[in-house]
């Protein structure tokens, strides 16, 4: 079996270690040559975004000096707080694995094979735990030390990176840039009442609060507004892509005359307006399209005036209504002192509960859920209670596909427990080293793509009402997930499997082998961690996925000039609430294995080294992360409290181990080692609250002793104050449509013939050619 076990691993090693190779080799070839791909950007028109070039003019093979030589501040600079702890998030692991990686093989691996063999142990199972014989067992205390080391050389990095977390996040909030926008004055607050649901009213509430009030928007009566600017958007989009085929059209049928033809009316383009467009009114898109605009324009002015009529009348405040009235809304306070919103995003302000308690500060209105807004705090409480009862039974039903799995990755100790599968020990030996070593793990892989579209969207039925908000949430159902599917599930079926034999020979020897063959079970995440690491590593490099994208959309979707720079230009971004579980969930992996079985501490060195000077290149040169939806870093302190898990399984994991472990008469001999990891566990639980309560209250908002700094300065507000005062709900002014300038002049023609009906238009940094192809030369005119 173990001669299975390493046949599978070389295999799964050597696949991915020459993927890994071709990938390096095909993205030093590849990489000057799809800028679009492998730097977009470092040709964005935008000076704020755009980064200077990898290697500049330097020789073809400097790329890997130049990505080691890459700053964190600059991952800062470029791509917000969220992007550069997560960086740091795998250099402190990078770090971590790196010392255990050295004491464990030092230690480790010559005391569990040399002079010791347990069953049939052989190859990769010697390095094990489960190898030391039973007259052997005081060697576990070699284990024991490793594992009190290893649990304090952790303590030490994550007091050193919460300290440094703190500080740059206060340094971050507090920078000029930060600070001289809207967004760091504004908090939300959510479930105010009717009572206060005008600015008058929260005027009133919030006059004796120190620096006074800037503006206050809320969201009441406003409900249809986020349906409206997607249906105007979408008709912008159509009228683009019609006028674009009309000029195509128009350029191709005159191609050569140099003079303009008449244009029938059949040959404009049209579409039926019915759903999904195969039946209903057939109508010209490009009248359609502008009539449809005009109408969305009036909708939301005609609101917009509404809105602020309403802006200074005050209503009533009553006593009655009892606190499970229904009707709430959201408002978002904009104070002159920064300050000032963090203070009042702490307050109490409702003497009912639930009302006005739920306040997000340093808020951007394009990070805003706004159809979560309006929902009674009531309402959201059973929301949540609902969304994670709807967790809990996608982690229990999902137990089916992730224990097949398991049972795959040991089909050789499968056929040995059950007579009638002993068909499978006729299969080539390639192929089982395929189906058990390198079919389970991109199995899960696959699998586990599926599960972050349902999570996401049980996030966003809870009711948060910020985009980051959801990505925080989603991060905690994604780990939860992980740990129970791609690893607890993982393990118990592995490990459960390879001790079978021996429990039907001898029932009683129940605990004796589990202790030794649970450890086994280490080969399949020796093997996912190899995926994850140089598989994984090969495809963020390479960037496959997006690489095929590319040619695609521009051959099938590069139409109107937007769709064009879209796909040329535009940068693509990462999804917080699942990229952090992947890494965190490989973390606790690596920790809960440390000791139990020592290789796998080199292989999560390499795996978190690679994967930290990858995200430093991708953050700086490939991906572009909203800022409005930037958290400040909340999500570093959440992949922190991931590790604890992970030091908790392992602590647990060893003390059963240990108490469970007999020696040659029978007796618990390393019971005391049992006892010490218990007390190391409960020390662990202290060291987390210990961070929790020294740290927790300073993850949110800024401190008083913070207004003072230099950076925290008062002038900073003529910035932001003169900034539009319409509401933020409210998308206006309206989107520019973006046609391409022809040869032949119909696209002027079409641009006035919008604006007269009403819709703005731009033939800026875009132009047509003869053949009908659209170039552009700039960025949209309404870009941001």
């Amino acid at each position: 079996m173990s001669w299975e076990k390493l046949r599978s691993f070389l295999a799964t090693l050597s696949l991915n270690a020459i993927v890994f190779v071709a990938a390096i080799g095909l993205f030093t070839v590849t990489r000057p040559h799809l800028k679009s791909i492998y730097e977009p950007r470092a040709s964005v028109h935008l000076d704020s975004k755009r980064a200077a070039p990898l290697t500049g003019s330097r020789s073809l093979l400097y790329w890997p000096i130049a990505m080691y030589n890459i700053d964190c501040r600059l991952v800062l600079d470029k791509n917000g707080a969220d992007a550069y702890f997560f960086v740091r998030f795998l250099r402190m692991k990078a770090r971590i694995f790196f010392a255990l990686w050295i004491i464990s093989w030092a230690i480790l691996l010559p005391l569990t094979s040399a002079g010791s063999h347990v069953g049939t142990n052989s190859q990769l199972d010697r390095f094990t735990m489960g190898n030391v014989q039973p007259d052997k067992l005081v060697r576990y205390w070699a284990h024991l030390m490793c594992t009190w080391i290893f649990t304090f050389w952790v303590f030490h990095n994550v007091w050193r990176e919460m300290q440094h977390f703190i500080l740059i996040r206060q340094e971050y909030l507090t920078s000029p840039s930060r600070t001289g926008s809207i967004q760091a004055h504004t908090f939300l607050v959510t479930g105010v009442p009717a009572s206060y649901s005008n600015p008058a009213a929260l005027r009133e509430l919030f006059k004796d609060l120190s620096g006074g009030i800037h503006n206050i928007w809320t969201t009441s009566g406003l409900e249809l507004i986020p349906n409206i600017a997607h249906r105007r958007m979408a008709a912008i989009t159509k009228l683009e892509a019609a006028v674009t085929k009309f000029l195509a059209m128009a350029a191709r049928e005159n191609a050569g005359s140099g003079q303009l033809e008449t244009t029938t009316k059949s040959q404009r383009p049209s579409h039926r307006v019915g759903i999904f467009g195969f039946w209903g009114k057939k109508v010209d898109s490009i009248e359609w399209a502008c009539s449809e605009i005009a109408t969305c324009n009036r909708l939301l002015a005609q609101i917009s005036r509404d809105s602020a009529d309403d802006h200074f009348k005050t209503r009533p405040r009553t006593a009655g209504g009892g606190i499970l009235s229904w009707k709430t809304c959201a408002a978002f306070i904009t104070c002159n002192s920064r300050i000032s919103a963090h203070m009042a995003s702490k307050a109490l302000l409702h003497h009912k509960p639930y009302l006005m308690s739920a306040k997000y500060v340093d808020v951007s209105w394009k990070d805003v859920v706004w159809n979560n807004l309006n929902q009674n705090p009531y309402e959201l409480k059973l929301r949540m209670l609902v969304s994670y009862a709807a967790t809990t039974a996608l982690i229990i039903f999902w137990t089916v596909p992730a224990a097949f799995i398991g049972l795959a990755s040991s089909l050789p100790s499968l056929a040995a427990t059950a007579p009638w599968l002993s068909w499978i020990d006729m299969i080539p030996t390639w192929v089982m080293g395929f189906l058990s070593g390198i079919l389970p793990p991109v199995l899960l892989a696959a699998v586990m793509m599926l599960v972050p579209l349902s999570l996401r969207s049980l996030a966003v039925f809870e009711g948060k009402p910020t985009q980051s908000a959801v990505e925080l949430s989603l991060m905690t159902r994604f780990f939860m997930f992980q740990v129970v599917h791609s690893f607890l599930i993982i393990t118990v079926s592995s490990g459960i499997v390879a001790a079978l034999p021996g429990l039907l020979r001898a029932p009683t020897s129940v605990p004796t082998l589990l202790a030794q063959r649970l450890p086994q079970a280490s080969t399949f995440f020796l093997t996912f961690t190899v995926l994850r690491g140089l598989s994984g590593a090969a495809n963020g490099l390479l960037q496959i996925g997006p690489l095929i994208l590319y040619h695609t959309k521009l051959f099938m979707l590069g139409s109107t000039p937007r769709s064009i720079y879209a796909i040329k230009y535009g940068s693509r971004s990462v999804q917080w609430g699942t990229l952090f579980p992947d890494f965190t969930l490989l973390a606790v992996i690596g920790l809960v294995y440390s000791v139990i079985s020592p290789i796998i501490n080199g292989i999560a060195c390499f795996a978190f080294f690679v994967f930290y000077h990858l995200y430093k290149y991708l953050l700086v040169w490939q991906f572009a992360q909203p800022r409005g939806s930037d958290s400040g870093g909340q999500f570093f302190p959440r992949a922190v409290g991931h590790i604890f898990v992970g030091l908790y399984i392992q602590q647990i994991c060893m003390a059963g181990l240990f108490f469970l472990a007999r020696d040659e008469r029978n007796y618990p001999a390393s019971a005391p080692q049992g006892v010490l990891i218990s007390a190391l566990l409960v020390l662990t639980i202290l060291f987390q609250h210990f961070i929790n309560d020294s740290f927790g209250p300073l993850h949110h908002g800024l401190p008083l002793t913070l207004a003072d700094s230099p950076r925290e300065t008062h002038g900073s507000g003529e910035n932001w104050s003169r900034e539009n005062d319409f509401h933020p709900i409210i998308p206006t002014p309206s989107p520019i449509a973006w046609f391409p300038n022809d040869l032949l002049g119909l696209a002027l023609m079409q641009a006035k013939n919008c604006h007269d009906a009403g819709v703005n238009c731009s033939l800026q940094n875009a132009e047509m050619n003869a053949k009908g192809r659209v170039k552009v030369t700039g960025p949209p005119p309404d870009l941001e």
